[in-house]
């Protein structure tokens, strides 16, 4: 009996301590990677811009062999649109072009599962010189109290799939 009373406390304070973590941290949050890519900026932007792209480079398309997409849209464009279903590791969502200026592309991005929720992100792709850029991806998260306290663990998730991200596409425009 003694035993269970312990764990009891101890699964009490553990809960405590999240509710806690989660009125101190902050609910917005940004996640970004910059990565430079050895090919001009216009080459680069026009890539990273079509949604069809991310079948070559995306981690989390690369994910589920069997993942189901659906475009609408003319691809590259405001409005465009891909879904996806996929495996519990990739989940279901879908993500629209909001915004598209010559080095930056916005966008809305809607979860169904495993957890539903919208967040947006944005692609920005800056000239170092002419055949050179800078490509920094970004993700803009907004969590409710009491999930804002695991905000950290999906920072680091996202940070990682941007790393590898950047790094599949410097392979492939760099060939």
């Amino acid at each position: 009996m003694r035993i269970l009373k312990k764990l009891l406390i101890f699964i009490l304070a553990l809960v405590g301590l999240f509710l806690l973590a989660g009125l101190v941290m902050d609910k917005q949050y940004t996640v970004s990677h910059t990565l430079t890519i050895n090919k001009p900026q216009e080459e680069v932007f026009n890539y990273m811009k079509m949604f069809k792209n991310q079948e070559k480079y995306s981690v989390w398309v690369m994910a589920d062999p069997n993942i189901k997409l659906k475009y609408e849209g003319e691809d590259g464009t405001v409005g465009a649109k891909v879904s996806w279903d996929g495996n519990d590791d990739v989940g279901a969502g879908s993500q629209t072009i909001t915004k598209i200026t010559n080095d930056r592309m916005d966008i809305d991005l809607h979860f169904i599962r495993p957890m539903e929720g919208d967040q947006k992100g944005a692609t920005i792709v800056k000239a170092i010189d002419a055949n050179s850029c800078t490509v920094t991806e970004e993700f803009y998260g907004n969590d409710p109290y009491p999930m804002n306290a695991l905000s950290f663990v999906g920072k680091y998730f996202i940070k990682d799939a941007f790393t590898k991200n950047g790094e599949n596409v410097k392979k492939i425009l760099e060939k």
